[in-house]
């Protein structure tokens, strides 16, 4: 989620090249931005639109209509978190996190190839698969990794071209294949409407049979499920475990959680856990994580004692029922990083071992590093320890 990186990064505006006719497709009005672009102070009112369209029918085909201040009689602003959303009076949500949507291909770096499912019509439920090159022409069941975008549960995409190269580095690296879900977002969506999805894909990534998916029936091992999930989508990753481990029948006879990886996760704390540097620095973007999740829980919620989004407080679940046999977390110089080290260490006070609950921290890297900076040290490291935990090269 760009809102915990630090706040002094430029302001810019993107404009997103969509397979959309007749519409300018435009991310937002001022905005953070993974790369250089022009700026511009001149702000828009977008709506989020996912829809099916010809030629074209796949995740990139997101559109995100413009509509001027002047021509909406409603411009009073409900609520507000720059740089993610901004929801208006009238119900129109603007989203201000940049996604620069890529279409399904054969990626010419790593061969892996990638397409567009639906896994559920009736909610609108669909995911990116990715499929590494057999080595040598060789068959032979994967690893599957179950994926959740960032975004603070109310923007990002699986077809976000960062987070599709990351996919395509990760399903080559460690021969796997991997399903991103593009979950249902708030507002138009409350929580638990992500967790909901987040179940459904999992078992459909473990389904058999005639009617599964191809790729999933003949070439993934339900028995070597990986779940993964990066800052909101670590949230989701945690508490798909966590309902792994304490809902009977969940998955199909032989299926498995081995392992689950939570990069940067969104949590909360209501006692505001302490880290021992630069607390006051990130007071304001920790006050606003946590209006956002009231806001993406549509106001049903606890709020920061909610142990969806706070799962050390008082009655949360043990996190010894987790639903797999290791955990990696992942940490980065963000405003969730003293909660995500809380979270570590409450894993082995609650009994797990130090050898299946790992700890990567990145620090001074910051929250988003490995996607803007896939060949920098820090992220080269953190592949390799994913790839470890998927592929098991200890």
């Amino acid at each position: 989620m760009l809102a915990a990186r630090r706040l002094s990064l430029q302001y810019t505006i993107a404009d997103a090249k969509l397979p959309c006719p007749k519409e300018r497709q435009d991310l937002g009005s001022p905005i953070f931005r993974r790369t250089p672009g022009p700026s511009s102070n001149t702000p828009t009112a977008t709506a989020r639109r996912f829809a099916a369209h010809k030629p074209d029918n796949h995740l990139a085909g997101i559109c995100h209509l413009t509509i001027a201040f002047g021509m909406d009689p409603d411009v009073e602003v409900t609520f507000e978190f720059v740089p993610v959303i901004r929801q208006y009076r009238s119900g129109l949500v603007e989203r201000l996190l940049p996604v620069n949507p890529v279409p399904p291909s054969v990626d010419a770096a790593t061969g892996v190839a990638s397409r567009d499912v639906t896994i559920d019509a009736a909610t609108g439920l669909r995911a990116r698969l990715y499929l590494p090159a057999r080595p040598g022409g060789g068959g032979g069941r994967l690893p599957v990794v179950l994926y959740f975008h960032g975004g603070g549960l109310v923007a990002g995409s699986a077809a976000d071209a960062p987070e599709h190269a990351f996919l395509n580095r990760l399903a080559a690296r460690a021969g796997a294949l991997a399903v991103s879900v593009e979950y249902r977002l708030a507002p138009e969506h409350p929580v638990p409407a992500c967790y909901d999805d987040a179940r459904a894909a999992l078992r459909w990534a473990t389904a058999a049979g005639a009617e599964a998916d191809p790729w999933v029936r003949d070439r993934g091992d339900a028995a070597r499920v990986f779940v993964l999930g990066f800052s909101a989508g670590g949230n989701v990753a945690h508490n798909l475990a966590l309902r792994a481990g304490s809902e009977p029948g969940l998955l199909p006879r032989g299926a498995r959680v081995e392992g689950v990886a939570l990069l940067h996760p969104f949590f909360l704390s209501s006692s505001g856990v302490k880290a021992s540097e630069g607390e006051a620095k990130d007071a304001w973007v920790r006050g606003k994580l946590a209006e956002l999740w009231v806001f993406a829980c549509g106001g049903r919620t606890a709020g920061t004692d909610d142990p969806r989004v706070n799962p050390l407080v008082d009655g949360a679940p043990s996190l010894r029922r987790l639903g797999c046999g290791r955990v990696l977390v992942c940490l980065a110089e963000d405003a969730l990083v003293a909660e995500g080290r809380a979270y570590y260490d409450a894993l082995l006070a609650s009994g797990w071992a130090a050898a299946d609950a790992e700890l990567l921290d990145s620090r001074p890297a910051d929250h988003e590093f490995h996607l803007r900076e896939p060949e920098s040290a820090k992220a080269v490291l953190l592949m390799d320890r994913l790839v470890a935990l998927v592929a098991g090269d200890q």
